[in-house]
């Protein structure tokens, strides 16, 4: 809708009125990228408050989530700047309503304030395709090669490798490509789904992989151009396993390295790879080792930026699309007992029932045409009376139980 100004002037006592034909406000939307209101666990994802105007007056923008009246709650993996808000490693929490406002003040007299509608996240647990990169880690140094994987596909049809780049608007469409040249890499001689970069200004950014089967998760993509970065998988580690951070100069070390959790030192052993490199190795991961690392000299002349390490659950666990966790390995090993209980009770019978056997059958198990056996001549020696009186015992015994065993003989 068009708005008009409308001033009044009064000059020699005449009242004039001029209407100024004012500038159609913009349009103010929220997009989001990967494209879609479905985001998966653990990827990142970028949220642009897109304004469409032809004016050159500078706009303010402010983020809402869930309501318009509530700004967005401080999360170390939430980053505002600007247009942009970005998650990083999304969760379950991250679900939900996202809002832009646009305000752009005239003076100290009057404002324009936009809201734009609400768009509606929703988490999913795992992408259709996974894409890997190589060396897998989110940070990279300049001049450095690297290779993005597009998975391969189970049909026919090809994965499409996208990227947005840093400060890259909605309009500029030249951010994907069936070849890697117009992204700036080179095909893999030995992959075809693989595309080689050069981390520069222009390769840094989110990438992801699109099919006919859906899209892959998005990998966020920084290029230092500092002395030290910070190495951790661009993937989630699980739980249970090792993480390895890698810390890396560029030129050589500056002593003493320590690594940083949260803006806490972390008390862990590190050890040194090369002059360039100090690795630290976190066993057994966990939940709680989850979080933004750093490197630095112990000095702290130099820093490297913070990196995001994600775990998710171990192989066999699941999440179910309502929240529950769903231990595919419980069952497994419940399986495995119920084969075991089955193989071991018949042998346990068989046990117990040849240990019966031997203990209860004794004259019974021969053949019944038993035969005495022959007395046999003792030493002309003097037994003392106490071996007479035991034999003499013994002997009684066994008559009796040879009678009740074998009655009639």
């Amino acid at each position: 809708m068009t708005l008009f100004k409308v001033f009044f002037f009064c000059f020699s006592g005449v009242s004039l009125l001029k209407v100024v034909l004012a500038e159609e406000p913009p349009q103010v939307s929220v997009s989001v990228w990967p494209k879609g209101l479905n985001i998966y666990l653990d990827e990142s994802v970028l949220l642009r408050c897109s304004m469409e105007s032809n004016s050159s007056s500078v706009w303010t923008h402010r983020w809402f989530r869930h309501r318009p009246d509530s700004a967005p709650t401080l999360n170390p993996r939430h980053l505002v700047s600007g247009d942009s808000y970005s998650i990083t490693a999304v969760t379950r929490e991250d679900g939900g309503s996202y809002q832009c406002q646009a305000e752009r003040r005239e003076g100290n007299i009057s404002s324009v304030v936009i809201l734009s509608q609400p768009v509606v996240l929703r988490v999913l647990d795992v992408a259709p395709a996974s894409l890997t990169v190589t060396p897998s880690s989110r940070q990279m140094f300049r001049g450095e090669r690297f290779s993005v994987h597009c998975p391969g596909s189970h049909s026919n049809s090809s994965w499409t490798l996208r990227r947005l780049s840093p400060g890259q608007t909605e309009r500029s469409r030249a951010f994907h490509t069936d070849r890697c040249s117009p992204l700036g890499g080179a095909v893999s001689t030995d992959r075809p789904h693989t595309c080689v970069f050069t981390a520069g200004r222009e390769t840094g950014g989110l990438y992801w992989c699109e099919g006919a089967e859906g899209r892959s998760n998005a990998v966020s993509i920084s290029v230092s151009y500092g002395s030290v970065i910070l190495r951790t998988p661009a993937s989630p580690v699980f739980e249970g396993s090792a993480a390895s951070l890698l810390c890396q100069y560029r030129t050589g070390s500056y002593g003493k390295t320590i690594f940083f959790k949260d803006g806490v030192k972390v008390n862990k052993s590190t050890s040194s790879i090369s002059n360039t490199e100090i690795k630290m190795m976190i066993d057994n991961v966990t939940k709680e080792d989850e979080g933004f690392y750093k490197c630095s000299s112990d000095d702290r002349r130099v820093e490297s930026p913070e990196s995001w390490l994600s775990v998710t659950p171990g192989r066999g666990n699941g999440t179910s699309t309502d929240g529950r966790e769903a231990s595919t390995g419980s069952w497994i090993w419940i399986l495995v007992s119920c084969i075991l209980l089955l193989l071991l009770t018949p042998l346990s019978v068989w046990l117990i029932r040849h240990y019966r056997y031997q203990t209860f059958c004794t004259r019974s198990c021969w053949p019944s045409s038993k035969k005495r056996r022959p007395a046999v001549q003792l030493p002309a020696t003097k037994q003392d009376v106490t071996e007479v009186q035991w034999d003499l015992s013994w002997m009684e015994m066994s008559d009796l139980l040879d009678k009740h065993l074998y009655p009639g003989t």
